[in-house]
């Protein structure tokens, strides 16, 4: 066998975009809350007048909504469940623990939904992997403070941390301090709960609120190895590997930049646990000047760093700075140049299944500590046929020749802990607000005006992922 026998096949979701029920039992708004739905949801967080108002009757909130999980989980998990997941993945929302977020007394509602959560969850042999904060900071927080470039944010943290991590470690070993902590780099929204009308245009500030947010990662690596030295409290990053346009050395080390900018910076940090050596210069090159770093940060950062690299690996991407005609495509948070070597997803991401090899040694090698593939995955349309089949073998094969190349990573000598696929049910896009950007295993029968049923549905690869984790990832094959 090419996996280890405690390999940790499963799933990965966001708390954000599939509980719905925002405002029950004590939640209170998050950044997702406010992140109206469609494809133009990235240009409007990007936007110069984006302030966190919501405005229903201009837009369309999705994340409401979601799928329901927040009533429906057990059914959910009961699914997973069936298609054999030895873990699965989510976070836990931060408003539904600390409404308002500067509170000091946890929302007993919010982690007595949890632990329910992860009760049934270890009901069927289920490990809970949970991400502290994924996209969903509460929204007096990005509003009244203005987001992570706060320092007052990091002791706030520090509570939900302590909150979650106290009432779980007990039952729950794996966990995430931040998820895609890297995508702040094109897009402060989403992980720090900044935008333009609050500072998230300027770069100074999203550098002054990742320090931010590495000092709380390390507090909450403190406080779960404090409570449970055995906790596994890993990062999460994105990870694009990323090719030269072409043997132009100017395009090689443009290349090399854009790796440390964007795939290596936050990940440097939070494993080595200081700053790398290309700071200063990665800091002269983005206009940023020195940080308000406090006494104790650097000590601390050094002290409490994780465990395992976390990271999502949807495509990749292609550096070029001297053909200014080349054809572009999109990505996840970061588009690039058009690789004429790839075929791209319905939304245009370029899908690079070797590329996951690649990224799995150059993390491997540059770190030496474990990894876990926490998001990969296709966002397609899916066609319900008559009979009600959904016949998604576009997804299979991107599935196959991603496992595949983890497959011959591990033979390359990685240590990879486990693999959690993106959305393993249907739920609300990040990048669009859309349902019809289907990632899942399980169809949701919900539109993008999230108006349906809601009822779940397996799809052909459900009975797929079902024998490739009866097989311990050895058949793969489409039959």
């Amino acid at each position: 066998m090419t996996f280890k026998q405690d390999f940790l096949w499963g799933g990965a979701t966001a708390a954000n975009q599939l509980e719905g029920a925002f405002d029950v039992a004590g939640k209170g708004l998050s950044v997702a809350d406010a992140m109206p739905g469609g494809k133009s949801r990235m240009q409007i967080l990007g936007s110069d007048t984006f302030d966190w108002s919501i405005d229903a009757d201009k837009y369309m909130y999705p994340n409401h909504k979601g799928i329901d999980h927040y009533h429906r989980f057990k059914e959910d998990i009961a699914l997973f469940a069936e298609m054999g997941f030895k873990c699965y993945r989510f976070s836990i929302a931060w408003s539904r623990i600390f409404p308002m977020g500067d509170e000091t007394k946890a929302n007993e509602a919010g982690l007595a939904f949890y632990e329910q959560v992860i009760d049934e969850c270890l009901k069927y042999d289920i490990e809970p992997v949970i991400t502290i904060s994924h996209y969903e900071m509460p929204l007096n927080l990005a509003k009244a403070y203005g987001g992570w470039k706060n320092r007052e944010i990091v002791g706030f943290y520090e509570n939900f941390a302590k909150a979650v991590l106290t009432r779980f470690h007990t039952k729950v070993k794996y966990w995430m301090t931040f998820n895609e902590i890297n995508s702040a780099i094109a897009l402060p929204a989403l992980s720090q709960g900044m935008v333009a009308t609050t500072g998230g245009d300027q770069q100074q500030n999203i550098f002054q609120a990742w320090h931010h947010q590495f000092v709380a990662s390390s507090l909450a690596v403190k406080i779960g190895h404090e409570l449970n030295p055995d906790l596994q409290i890993g990062c999460m990053i994105i990870y694009a590997t990323t090719y030269s346009y072409d043997s132009n050395p100017v395009n090689q080390v443009a290349t090399m930049l854009q790796n440390q900018a964007f795939n290596y910076f936050c990940a440097d940090v939070q494993v080595r646990g200081e700053y790398p050596a290309y700071t200063q210069k990665l800091f002269k090159e983005k206009g940023v000047s020195q940080l308000a770093i406090e006494d104790g940060d650097l000590a601390l950062l050094k002290a409490y760093t994780v465990d395992y690299v976390g990271f999502s690996y949807y495509m990749s991407a292609v550096q070029n700075v001297t053909d200014k005609d080349a054809d572009t495509v999109d990505g996840n948070i970061l588009g690039g140049v058009k690789n004429p070597f790839l075929e791209a997803s319905d939304w245009g991401w370029q899908i690079d299944p070797t590329g996951l090899r690649i990224a799995l040694n150059d993390l491997h090698g540059r770190y030496q500590v474990p990894l876990f593939i926490v998001e990969n995955g296709l966002g397609a349309y899916d066609k319900v046929e008559a009979d009600g089949t959904i016949n998604d073998d576009y997804r299979i094969d991107y599935l196959a020749k991603h496992i595949q190349a983890m497959s011959d990573a591990v033979e390359d000598g990685v240590e990879l802990m486990g693999y959690t696929p993106w959305g393993c049910i249907d739920l609300v896009s990040a990048s669009t607000g859309e349902m019809s950007k289907r990632y899942g295993f399980i169809y949701v029968d919900l539109d993008d005006n999230i108006e349906g049923t809601g009822n779940r549905s397996k799809k052909k690869s459900f009975e797929w992922y079902k024998k490739v984790i009866a097989t311990k990832g050895e058949d793969l094959t489409n039959d």
